[in-house]
């Protein structure tokens, strides 16, 4: 075998080990994200009893 051949299938047989960290890297976020979410609950906001209009087409006229 050549040694550039050794050299060839190591850096493959690195990038291949990297390529798994990253993705379990990313399971790791994942899941805790996930529990995160579980744990605080449903995240969709209350909405309020009667929500007030706003007016913004009425002129204010000053006192006086």
């Amino acid at each position: 075998m050549s040694i550039t051949f050794k050299k060839r299938q190591k850096e493959m047989k690195r990038q291949e080990k990297q390529r798994a960290k990253a993705e379990r890297r990313e399971q790791k976020k994942f899941a805790k994200r996930a529990a995160k979410e579980a744990q605080s609950g449903p995240t969709t906001p209350q909405p309020d009893s009667e929500p007030q209009p706003q007016s913004q087409d009425k002129q204010r006229v000053p006192p006086g």
